[in-house]
């Protein structure tokens, strides 16, 4: 049975300013990769509802699992938890669940829960919570969506929560090797390698460094006892 196929949506202007750098696509994949879930897409759009919207509706029609990062903080450009709402037809508001967490969380820190910060506590009908325990506010799963934070230590955190929930497959195990010959030249043996393999997934990664052009072969697949075989044929052919 193959595994789960997944994609991510990564919400924020700061991120398509270049202002941020996203961290949060590189933590997802490894983590997927681990749990056996294949991570086969990114978007990223920018704090305008109708983008979200119709990003949000196109992956979690095309996949799995769709993981949302950015946009569910306490300022006015925070939309996401809006958007799915729209993109689900489900009425929003703060909820007694989330808003008793904050609660409790700003009391214990003797800060006034204000209304900004009560926005953090909208949730979607018929949405579960996704914990969070670095900053209290919590994501919030519907569906096949799970929306969190795009804080990276939060980030972190919210899918540590969700992973347990999660139906994986099979991790996807790798091995490289390194051949200093440009990619023209080993272009058609490393492809008729490939396609002796089909199960297994063959990516070349060119370099040049020191003048000396090379590539960085990856071989990828849940069969350990298959990618040890063609690894030893691709190290034979370029030996």
């Amino acid at each position: 049975m193959p595994n789960p196929r997944a994609a991510m949506l990564v919400i924020g202007d700061e991120i398509l300013s270049g202002r941020t750098r996203d961290a949060n696509m590189h933590y997802l994949a490894n983590e997927f990769t681990k749990q056996g879930i294949d991570l086969k897409e990114v978007r990223v759009v920018s704090d305008e509802a109708e983008d979200i919207v119709a990003a949000l509706n196109a992956l979690r029609a095309a996949y799995d699992v769709v993981v949302t990062s950015g946009g569910i903080g306490p300022t006015h450009d925070d939309i996401t938890a809006d958007c799915v709402a729209q993109a689900f037809g489900a009425h929003i508001d703060v909820r007694d669940d989330a808003r008793a967490l904050l609660q409790a969380h700003y009391d214990r820190q003797g800060v006034e829960f204000n209304a900004a910060r009560q926005r953090m506590a909208r949730i979607p009908d018929g949405a579960s919570l996704i914990d969070n325990p670095v900053s209290i506010a919590p994501g919030f799963s519907m569906e096949n969506v799970h929306v969190m934070a795009g804080v990276p230590a939060v980030f972190q955190a919210m899918v540590a929560s969700l992973l347990p929930s999660l139906t994986g497959g099979d991790p996807v195990l790798s091995q490289s090797l390194r051949i200093d010959r440009g990619e023209g030249e080993i272009a058609e043996p490393l492809a008729n390698l490939a396609a002796k393999y089909p199960e297994l997934s063959f990516g070349s990664y060119p370099f040049q460094r020191n003048g000396v052009y090379g590539a960085n072969i990856v071989i990828r697949g849940t069969d350990g006892g298959q990618i040890d075989h063609a690894m030893a044929e691709l190290t034979q052919l370029f030996d």
